[in-house]
C-alpha cells in the first residue's frame, strides 16, 4: 500500500516537471493588462509554474517595471487605454537591452493585417483571448526555446568578440616584435654597396614579410679578392629569419678569423678557403650540430679584381648570371644541392672569368619565380629580357629599377617570396 503512494506522488511529480517549461531562461515574467480579472488569471498560472510576476495594469507602469526590473517574457493585452499593447511594444523594443525579451501580445484581433503589424513592430508571438492554460504554456514553451538559442547565440557571439580580442592584443604585440626583428635583420646587411676600385659591389634585400629567409652579403678577404654569398633559407618567418643571422654569423663574423670563408696562411696573410669546403662544413653543422629541419640553397664565392675570375659553389640555388656589354645575358654553374639535407652531400667548385664592363649576378629564386599575376612566372629568359636598357645603370639604380620593373610584372601585388640579389660589376 505504502509502495502504491509512493508510486502515485513519483508520478505527480513527473507530471507537474514535464508540464512546467525549462527553468533557467526564462525566469521573471511582466502581465500587462488593464483588466484586473484577466492579471489575475495569467499570474495564477504562473505562479503555479514557478515563475515570478510582475503586474502592470498601463503601458506606463509596465515601463517603469522595465526600467527597474530584468524582464525575460512579457505577455501585453493589445487594447488598453493610454499606451496600447503595440505602442508598448514598439517603446519596449526600443530601450536597447542587453538581453532579448520574448513579447506575446493578448489580443482578440484575427485580421492578418493586425498580426502584420504586431510583428512589425517586435512582438514575437499572439495569444487570443479568452486565453487557455495549456496554450498559454505552450506559447511559453516556443519562448523558452528561441530564447535559449538567442542567449546561446549571444554567448557564442561574446565569446568570438572576446577571442577576437585577445587575437588582436596578441597580434599586436608580436607586430611590434616583428617590426624590430625586421629592423635586426635588415641590420645583417650592414652595406648595400661598397667599392673595392676595379670592382664594385651591390645588395638587394627584400623580404616577402616582416622577416624572411633569403640574406646576401660581401666580405673583402684581401686586396685582391672579394667574397660573396646569396643564401635562402627554406620557409619563412622568424624560424628562417633566426638561421640567417646565425649564418650571417659564420660569413661575415667581426674579423676574417670569425668568417668560416677566410683562411689564414702562416705568414699572417688571408686568403680565400675553397667555397666547396664551406659549404661541406656548413653542411655537416646543420646536420650534426642544429636540432632542425631547416635547410637552404646558397651561392658562395670570390671574386678577383684582378683578373675577372669569379670561383663558387653552388648549392641548388637559381644559376648566377651575366650580363655582358652588349646587354645580353647568359647563366653558368652547376646546380648542386641544398646545404642541411643529405649527409656528406658532395660540392664542387666553379670557376668562371668575365671581363671589364661586364657584370655577375647572382639572385634568389624570388626573383626567377616572380608570378605574371596569372599561373606564368618570369623564369630565367624572362630576366635576360628585363635586363635589356639596364647597361647605363649600376649599383642602387640598377636594384631600384628592378623591384620596379619586378612590381610592375606582379601587377603591383606582395611579392609572394622574398626577392634578394648581389650584382658584382667588372668596371672599365
Amino acid at each position: 500500500m505504502r509502495l502504491g503512494y509512493q508510486l502515485a506522488v513519483a508520478q505527480e511529480k513527473i507530471s507537474y516537471l514535464q508540464a512546467v517549461p525549462e527553468r533557467g531562461v526564462v525566469n521573471t515574467v511582466l502581465v500587462v493588462d488593464d483588466s484586473r480579472a484577466q492579471r489575475r488569471i495569467l499570474s495564477s498560472y504562473l505562479g503555479r509554474w514557478g515563475y515570478e510576476v510582475f503586474e502592470a495594469d498601463s503601458g506606463e507602469m509596465a515601463l517603469d517595471i522595465c526600467a527597474s526590473e530584468k524582464i525575460d517574457l512579457i505577455i501585453s493585452d493589445w487594447m488598453m487605454p493610454g499606451i496600447s499593447g503595440l505602442d508598448f511594444c514598439r517603446i519596449f523594443r526600443s530601450l536597447g537591452r542587453d538581453d532579448y525579451a520574448y513579447f506575446i501580445l493578448l489580443t482578440s484581433k484575427s485580421e492578418k493585417a493586425a498580426v502584420a503589424e504586431g510583428l512589425d513592430v517586435g512582438a514575437d508571438d499572439f495569444l487570443t483571448k479568452p486565453v487557455s492554460g495549456d496554450e498559454l504554456l505552450a506559447r511559453i514553451r516556443a519562448g523558452e526555446r528561441i530564447l535559449r538559442m538567442q542567449r546561446e547565440l549571444k554567448e557564442q557571439n561574446d565569446l568570438v568578440s572576446s577571442t577576437l580580442s585577445e587575437i588582436s592584443a596578441l597580434y599586436d604585440s608580436l607586430d611590434k616584435d616583428l617590426v624590430e626583428a625586421r629592423k635586426l635583420q635588415q641590420s645583417l646587411v650592414k652595406e648595400r654597396f661598397r667599392s673595392f676600385g676595379d670592382a664594385q659591389v651591390s645588395l638587394l634585400l627584400r623580404p616577402s614579410g616582416h622577416v624572411g629567409g633569403d640574406l646576401v652579403g660581401f666580405f673583402p678577404i684581401n686586396d685582391t679578392k672579394i667574397g660573396v654569398f646569396s643564401i635562402d633559407v627554406s620557409g619563412h618567418g622568424v624560424a628562417s629569419a633566426l638561421m640567417t643571422a646565425r649564418l650571417a654569423a659564420y660569413l661575415t663574423g667581426s674579423t676574417p678569423d670569425q668568417n668560416l670563408a677566410i683562411s689564414t696562411a702562416i705568414d699572417g696573410s688571408y686568403a680565400p678557403r675553397s667555397p666547396a669546403e664551406v659549404a661541406s662544413s656548413l653542411n655537416r653543422l646543420m646536420l650534426e650540430e642544429m636540432d632542425t629541419d631547416l635547410y637552404f640553397t646558397m651561392i658562395l664565392g670570390h671574386f678577383d679584381k684582378r683578373t675577372g675570375s669569379f670561383v663558387m659553389t653552388q648549392c641548388g640555388h637559381p644559376y648566377p648570371a651575366i650580363q655582358h656589354q652588349d646587354e645580353s645575358v647568359s647563366y653558368f654553374g652547376e646546380g648542386g644541392l641544398p646545404v642541411g639535407l643529405i649527409p656528406n652531400a658532395p660540392y664542387e667548385d666553379y670557376e668562371v672569368k668575365i671581363s671589364k664592363g661586364e657584370r655577375i649576378i647572382l639572385l634568389s629564386d624570388g626573383v626567377t619565380e616572380c608570378p605574371d599575376g596569372g599561373e606564368g612566372m618570369l623564369g630565367e629568359e624572362g630576366f635576360a629580357t628585363m635586363l635589356n636598357g639596364y647597361a647605363d645603370l649600376s649599383g642602387g639604380a640598377f636594384f631600384d629599377t628592378l623591384l620596379w620593373d619586378l612590381n610592375k610584372y606582379n601587377n603591383d601585388r606582395d611579392f609572394p617570396d622574398d626577392i634578394s640579389a648581389v650584382l658584382i660589376e667588372y668596371l672599365k
